[in-house]
């Protein structure tokens, strides 16, 4: 697979002062691999062992879940961390932007582009920037796009031809026609808009893109207040266990494999924690491990459905934990091979490639100036170096670590292809975009 080039860290940034004080690199030092895997070579003395991190009620912050229930942050030595849920993504934003310090929090379980978005102050209060770094990704895939039973004689897929007709039919009658992400510029909004345009639906124009907190999107679909939705689990399922929708397709049939959410941290805390967040990123990345083994399926699935986590029905998290889909048409693909990966296929690792594809797409739909220097941002967000040293102290073995920062060429369904060397040619072959 054809490599980028690495990112030039000398880059400076886009005109605008979005991003002034996003953070110098650490000067931790890398140390041996241990004897053995996951034998953790030592730290130093750990500046705090305390740390305020928050999540969104959904599987993919399992991880965060389980090194907190199975003692992974103890065993590095960070014995007071706290995992605090946030009832929105916007939430998870403003107590990020007021830090630890201010009632807030230091990190999160977060979606991939806000790290970015918080960073050169695009999303928050007088676009005053907060820096961020990215220090691992949680997972790879394991969202879905949802649609109403209204529409259950189409059995909607990736393909929205039939569903294009019966949107315009349905706002020619006066309806308002919605679509429902969670954060604007985040995940979910990117696959929904991707999704959409790639079968001539115009996101700004043709339906009407909300947001809405995940937890709340059944309730909001059973009430009629959407007409499609894109989240993470267990919300897919439940709409289907409550026979109020069906799951069209699993992210991952869009694009597969691709990033999702990430472990952000606030660019202060990492800065004055070196040691403390390089414990934090090995107890996270053990329990990536052990979220990925098939024999603990069903007790993360049980942990996730805990009223402190996601307090949801232990039915509503387990197929789909264990990678089984009843996509509630009749179609049911056991063992998919676009689940969700917390370990296997590089998930924790945080391909700076990636970030370069949600900047682009953020680029597409206005959310960021088109002159923005993504380069340069995300050689400050992107701290793939602190992964790289966190595995190396857990001698995770070299087979297991990628060689380069870019994972290479994407294919998505439609047959776009994502270059990370020509961004602007993905752009320029893009016919439904905000720019």
């Amino acid at each position: 697979m054809k490599n980028m080039t690495e990112f030039n860290s000398k880059n400076t940034l886009s005109r605008r002062a979005l991003f002034k004080g996003a953070g110098a690199a650490m000067a931790a030092s890398v140390l041996g691999a241990g004897p053995a895997h996951l034998m953790a070579s030592p730290l130093g003395k750990l500046e705090t062992t305390s740390a305020k991190l928050g999540f969104i009620a959904l599987t993919d912050a399992a991880p965060l879940f389980v090194a907190l229930e199975k003692g992974f942050f103890a065993k590095h030595g960070m014995t007071n961390v706290e995992v605090l849920k946030q009832s929105s993504w916007g939430t998870t934003r403003d107590n990020l932007v007021l830090g630890s310090g201010r009632g807030g929090i230091d990190g999160a379980h977060i979606l991939t582009p806000m790290p970015y978005l918080i960073s050169s102050g695009a999303v928050t209060p007088n676009n005053i920037p907060v820096p961020m770094y990215i220090v691992a990704r949680l997972n790879l895939g394991g969202q879905c796009i949802s649609v109403g039973r209204e529409y259950a004689d189409l059995k909607v897929g990736v393909d929205t031809t039939a569903f294009k007709t019966a949107l315009a039919a349905k706002r020619s009658g006066g309806a308002t026609v919605n679509a429902a992400m969670t954060f604007p510029g985040g995940t979910h909004d990117m696959w929904m808009r991707y999704w959409l345009s790639a079968g001539g639906i115009n996101p700004d124009a043709d339906i009407n893109t909300i947001t809405v907190p995940p937890a709340q999107m059944v309730a909001n679909m059973r009430v009629g207040s959407m007409d499609t939705f894109c989240v993470c689990e267990p919300w897919n399922q439940q709409l289907i266990n409550q026979n109020i929708g069906y799951t069209a397709n699993t992210t991952g049939e869009l694009w597969s494999k691709h990033p999702e959410k990430a472990l952000g941290m606030r660019a202060d805390y990492v800065d004055a924690n070196p040691n403390a967040t390089q414990a934090l990123i090995m107890a996270v990345m053990e329990a990536q491990m052990f979220c990925e083994e098939p024999a603990n399926k069903e007790e993360v699935a049980r942990i996730c459905s805990r009223r402190r986590w996601i307090n949801a029905p232990f039915a509503d998290i387990i197929d789909r934990m264990q990678g089984n889909f009843d996509y509630g048409t009749g179609r049911v693909v056991e063992n998919h091979p676009e689940q969700m990966y917390y370990w296997n296929n590089q998930a924790s690792y945080p391909f700076k490639s990636h970030d370069l594809w949600f900047l682009t797409e953020n680029k597409r739909w206005g959310y960021l100036p088109v002159d923005l220097d993504s380069e340069a941002l995300i050689n400050q967000v992107n701290r793939e170096d602190l992964w790289r040293q966190a595995a190396d102290r857990l001698g995770i073995d070299k087979s297991a670590i990628p060689e380069s920062t870019s994972r290479g060429i994407e294919t998505f369904f439609d047959g776009k292809v994502f270059d990370p060397q020509n961004p602007q040619a993905y752009l320029d072959s893009l016919v439904i975009k905000r720019i």
